[in-house]
């Protein structure tokens, strides 16, 4: 029994979510806690520590706000592009992971349109080690990117044992051993 696809708009709401719990975080982080400021949350663990980030992922290319603009465009569209296309085929999995990507990098973008740089304020500290600071955006980004290799896992297991159940051999079974 096959289970009944939701609408396309289902994931574009996702997104949009996405894009709002982002933005009021973001904006809460600028209106209520200073620039540098730190706010223990679980004890060294997990600290609300208020920065801005002018580059990417772990502050890299600094002061390219006009490339991440135009890739985020890009990035944007063609993930769209790429939903509304997937979208009939029932990929469940994957069209909730691009949902989540989409979400995140508008919230960046808006960020650096608006700002030239984007808001950044979850700490957590690993022993000695302190991971680099980041938002709600580059979390949806981060889980939608691992759910997007997950499909792709389970799409190929899925192909895989499908090809198998119906006779065809792959490549390797074809090759003669010597």
């Amino acid at each position: 029994m096959q289970r009944r696809q939701p609408g396309i708009w289902i994931y574009y709401l996702t997104a949009i979510v996405v894009f709002a719990i982002d933005y009021f975080t973001k904006m809460w982080i600028k209106n209520s806690v200073d620039l540098y400021e730190q706010i223990k949350v679980i004890g060294n663990f997990f600290v609300i520590t208020s920065i801005r980030n002018r580059g990417a992922a772990w502050s890299m290319l600094q002061d390219q706000r006009v490339l991440f603009i135009l890739i985020t465009i890009v990035v944007a569209a063609a993930i769209i592009w790429y939903m509304n296309r997937t979208h009939p085929k029932g990929k469940m999995l994957l069209m909730f992971a691009l949902s989540l990507v989409l979400g995140g990098a508008l919230g960046n973008f808006l960020d650096r349109a608006v700002y030239g740089e984007v808001v950044d304020f979850l700490q957590f500290t690993f022993g000695s080690y302190i991971y680099p600071i980041f938002n709600i955006a580059d979390c949806a980004i981060c889980i939608g990117v691992g759910l997007i290799i997950l499909d792709s896992i389970l799409t190929s297991s899925k192909e895989k044992k499908g090809s198998h159940e119906h006779g065809e051999q792959s490549e390797e079974e074809h090759t003669p051993v010597s």
